[in-house]
Parts: structure tokens; C-alpha cells; sequence
């Protein structure tokens, strides 16, 4: 996919030196405190967003703290994701848990239903069985003031159970009801509740902020597209494996993702990463890093040892391009890696 040639150009931050030339080197603080180091790298984040002219924003601010994070010590590393543990909570993160809680009250909901429902089917059982035993009294007529005491019984049944199918007719109303609020809501969710990542909705939506902020920045992001091997699964031919396969996929993809990536379900067992600020370059090495990943996480089947394995499509994001021809670009990617024999990822062709 080509791009618009700009006059000015911006440094792929995966690639930062850890001195920015032109920006001031910041002093040692005259401090003991563990806080000390965490300051001075926050100080040179900033100073790093200041020499690409980008905005402070929290959102830039945050990625190249994670970004520029990659090339400090190990003891800065824990420190600092020591502190993050501690302030994980964010608002998707919450958007997440709600929608969760919303299925599962829904599903209660349901499930209340059809006890309901099971309730009126054995009232209307116990009318029947009525029915029957008044047919045998009748049979013997000394036995009439028994007959009495049925006939009062199967009124007070008959009553009963219109009373019980009326509620239940108003409770099927009120879970259809609740079913289109429930449904209006998963319009507008964000999160794929069967692999534990966002769902496709958000990730065409973060592509065309993407899109958006590279118009005006003039950046380069990347978007890479992810699948099981489809030679492995015409090998193993078991829905319930593919399935367990394709979501040990999705939890390796959330382990190797940055804070700033957007880890997605396009559909289909298909999984897209949205690399931000990342140029085709790093974006090899990330696809690169993942397949290895992937190849060293064996999945067994009975007593058969598998080894898992995926094919990627990388492409840029680029502003000259929609969302749609974006992702068709990095799911073109994915057919040129199968026709390139041995090759586990591909640039897609329109990407130069």
C-alpha cells in the first residue's frame, strides 16, 4: 500500500536511540528516592514527544512510555510495571466487566424463564392428572362427597393456573423486552466474550482513529492480521481442538501485545494487532517475534504433541486509504505468506 510522499518525516519509536539528538540531556536528581529514576525516564518520554512534535496528550504520552520503556534496565522495567499493576483499572477495562456482567444478568434472566415456564407445564400436568382421577371417582357413586372435594380442588387448580399463565405470558413479555435492550447493547459493545479480546466493531473504529491522527501527524502504524495455520487445521479435522487451538492463539497474542496495541477478533477465528506507531520494519519483527512465540507453545491432543502455528498479513495504515481496504490489504498479506512456501508472515503487495 503506498503512501503520500510528506516533506517532513517522523522516527519510528521502536527504533529510538535512548539520547534524542537536539533534546536537552536531563540531569540526575539530587534524590535518593525509588521514585528518581521512574521521573527522569518520564521527563524524557515527554521530551521524546516534544522532538517529534506531538501533542502531550495522555494517549501519545502513554505510548511512548511503553514504547521507549523496551530499551531501558530490567530494574527500571519491574519498577515501573510494579506501579502499573497497581493502576490497571481503566475505563475499556470497566466497559469490559459491564458488558460481562450484562450477559450473564440476561442470561439469569432466561433462565428464570424457563423455570417459569417448566412451573406452568407442570400445573398444567397436575390439572390433567385432576381430570383423570375425577373420571375414576365418578365411576363409583358412593363416593360422591369425594367427588365434591375434587371438583372444589380442580376450581381451585383451574384458577391457579390461569393466574400462572397470565405472569408467565407478562414475563415472556418482559424478557422480550429485555432481549432488545440486551441486544441494542451488544451493538454497541467493544469486547468478543469467546476469545477474551476486543471484538471487531472496536478495532475498525481504533483503525480509523488511527487513520485520523496519522493524517495529521504523519506518523506510520501498522496493522497485522493472524490465523491458525490452515494446512494445521486440514491436519487435525477436530472443531472442538481448532477451537481450543484458536484461542490459545488469542491469549498468546494478549502476552506478546504492548499496552498501546489493540488485540482484536476480526471474525472467523481470524485475530488482527493494531501496532501503533510502528513502522513495516518493526512491524516484521513483531510478526517475527510472535511466530516464534507460537511455534515453542505445543498444544497436545489426547497423546499426540502438536506444534501450533499461524500465518500473518502485515500492512500500513495510511491515510490516502480506508478501513476496509486496509484490513483486504493485511488479509492479502496472509495469501501471499501461503504462497510464499516456508514463510510464516508476508508484507502485503500494496504496502512498498
Amino acid at each position: 500500500m503506498a503512501g503520500a510522499t510528506r516533506s517532513r518525516n517522523r522516527r519510528n519509536i521502536d527504533d529510538t536511540p535512548k539520547k534524542t539528538k537536539g533534546v536537552p540531556v536531563i540531569k540526575a536528581l539530587d534524590s535518593n528516592s525509588p521514585s528518581s529514576e521512574v521521573e527522569l525516564y518520564a521527563k524524557e518520554v515527554l521530551d521524546a514527544l516534544i522532538a517529534d512534535s506531538l501533542p502531550p496528550t495522555p494517549d501519545n504520552f502513554s505510548l511512548y512510555f511503553d514504547r521507549l520503556l523496551e530499551g531501558k534496565s530490567e530494574s527500571l522495567r519491574k519498577q515501573i510495571f510494579s506501579m502499573l499493576e497497581l493502576e490497571e483499572s481503566n475505563d475499556a477495562e470497566n466497559t469490559i466487566r459491564l458488558e460481562q456482567s450484562l450477559k450473564q444478568g440476561f442470561s439469569s434472566i432466561k433462565n428464570i424463564l424457563n423455570v417459569t415456564a417448566n412451573l406452568y407445564k407442570n400445573m398444567a400436568l397436575m390439572t390433567k392428572i385432576l381430570e383423570r382421577r375425577k373420571a375414576e371417582l365418578s365411576e363409583n357413586p358412593e363416593l360422591g362427597e369425594a367427588m365434591s372435594i375434587v371438583g372444589v380442588l380442580e376450581g381451585d387448580v383451574s384458577k391457579l393456573n390461569s393466574i400462572l399463565k397470565s405472569q408467565s405470558s407478562q414475563m415472556k413479555n418482559f424478557y422480550d423486552d429485555t432481549a432488545k435492550i440486551v441486544k441494542n447493547v451488544e451493538n454497541e459493545t467493544i469486547f468478543d466474550n469467546k476469545f477474551g479480546v476486543y471484538n471487531k466493531r472496536y478495532l475498525l473504529t481504533k483503525i480509523e482513529q488511527e487513520i485520523e491522527l496519522i493524517s495529521k501527524f504523519n506518523h506510520k502504524s501498522s496493522l497485522i492480521m493472524i490465523e491458525l495455520s490452515r494446512e494445521l487445521k486440514k491436519s487435525i479435522k477436530n472443531e472442538k481442538a481448532i477451537m481450543l487451538m484458536t484461542r490459545t492463539i488469542a491469549r498468546l497474542l494478549l502476552k506478546t501485545s504492548r499496552r498501546s496495541d489493540v488485540v482484536a477478533h476480526y471474525g472467523n477465528g481470524v485475530f488482527a494487532m493494531l501496532l501503533k506507531h510502528t513502522d513495516i520494519k518493526s512491524a516484521k519483527k513483531a510478526s517475527e517475534r510472535l511466530c516464534d512465540l507460537v511455534s515453542n507453545s505445543n498444544f497436545f491432543l489426547a497423546d499426540r504433541e502438536i506444534q501450533l502455528q499461524i500465518s500473518i498479513g502485515i500492512t500500513a495504515i495510511e491515510e490516502n486509504y480506508s478501513v476496509e481496504e486496509i484490513v483486504v490489504s493485511s488479509m492479502e498479506g496472509i495469501e501471499k505468506a501461503y504462497e510464499e512456501k516456508n514463510r510464516d508472515y508476508a508484507v502485503s503487495l500494496r504496502t512498498k
